[in-house]
């Protein structure tokens, strides 16, 4: 029985109808750590004390601070730390004033529904949702906030995730057409690529090696580090950005003032284009997903296409990967040539044995002459 220290913080150890307790008292100062002490001991002591989670006097606001600042910020990228953030907006002015043990799934019910109402979509609503689990979870796991998380069975909202935007040959030659130069060395790189437009604005030219043909890329949403292959058409993208600018350091797309482009311009120019060259319902995104689909209409292997668009797993790339009619048509000729095998079968067979039965008949017939 007594307090001791688990890093700085002071914890208290005692018995409580026969069971060892560990809780914490949260503060690093002995003297208010030894006033809490006491006071549980005389609770105890009084029968007044319950062996309830600290989670139980601890509010949604609170958990969100602490996740956001012991995990989100040192364990995740600058950009997945400025979408937690955007997330936990949402829910914070729905959540943040009430106790943890006050949440409950008829609240998250009525909460995508609120959200529902104020046009959310449901992936965003999913995405809120499941920082708001991960952060609870931690409150069961690490923090020993809670025993269980209480929204843990909540459903999720249904999703379309089928994408079935990509650009066709037609609207490529349109949409080319239609663009400045620099647009359009950005619109073929994109699509030769696989890039995101992230990593396109923020690539620099030390990051290329074009003797070799091959771009690294370091901080991407997947946190790995991946040297990609460049085929024809993004090398020349890249010699003809190189003969205007010098190898060394620097982005390898500038604006007119020779700095990184501004992402709100480049959707605004792309934009332009598409409405100029007539290609609806066309995100700059959507570059990425042609990516994909022309190569799985070109043969490719789902394996390589995961690995060359760098997505974590298989079923994510069928998302993003579809087949045009014509690249599904040998897969239906094909039942046309065992359809055409099966009935030259029964003719061949026939006239094998028909080759038998000549020679025993020929034999008799020279048999009676002789």
């Amino acid at each position: 029985m007594g307090l001791y220290r688990r890093g700085p913080t002071w914890w208290m150890n005692f018995t409580y109808n026969g069971r060892q307790v560990r809780q914490s008292t949260e503060t690093d100062d002995k003297k208010l750590a030894e006033k809490i002490h006491h006071k549980v001991m005389t609770e105890v002591a009084e029968g007044k004390w319950f062996d309830r989670p600290l989670g139980e006097r601890k509010t949604f606001g609170q958990m969100m601070e602490k996740y956001m600042a012991e995990h989100s910020l040192p364990n995740k990228t600058p950009k997945s730390h400025l979408r937690d953030k955007s997330l936990s907006a949402h829910l914070l002015r729905y959540f943040e004033s009430l106790r943890l043990s006050q949440l409950s799934p008829k609240l998250v019910s009525r909460y995508k529904v609120s959200r529902r109402q104020e046009g959310a979509k449901p992936k965003t609503i999913n995405n809120e949702l499941a920082l708001m689990n991960h952060a609870l979870n931690l409150c069961v796991r690490d923090w020993e906030w809670l025993r269980m998380n209480p929204i843990d069975k909540v459903s999720k909202e249904k999703v379309n995730n089928q994408i079935d935007r990509w650009l066709r040959p037609d609207e490529e030659t349109r949409l080319l057409a239609s663009s400045s130069q620099w647009l359009a060395e950005i619109i073929v790189f994109a699509m030769s690529t696989g890039l995101r437009q992230s990593e396109i604005l923020d690539l620099k030219w030390e990051q290329i090696d074009l003797s070799r043909k091959t771009l690294y890329i370091a901080e991407q949403k997947n946190k790995d580090k991946d040297v990609l292959p460049l085929n024809a058409k993004a090398t020349g993208v890249l010699k003809a950005r190189s003969s205007v600018r010098q190898l060394r350091g620097g982005h390898v797309f500038l604006n007119q003032n020779g700095g990184r482009i501004n992402a709100r311009n480049l959707i605004r120019a792309f934009r332009n284009a598409c409405n100029k060259a007539e290609v609806k319902r066309f995100r700059f995104h959507d570059l990425r997903h042609t990516f994909a689909t022309r190569l799985v209409q070109a043969g490719v292997d789902l394996y390589t296409v995961q690995k060359l668009g760098r997505w974590k797993s298989i079923s994510m790339v069928e998302r993003y990967a579809h087949h045009c009619p014509e690249s599904l048509r040998p897969g239906v000729e094909a039942l046309d040539k065992i359809i055409t095998n099966l009935s030259q079968s029964p003719q061949k067979a026939e006239k094998k044995g028909s080759r038998k039965t000549r020679k025993p008949l020929s034999l008799l017939n020279c048999g009676g002459k002789i």
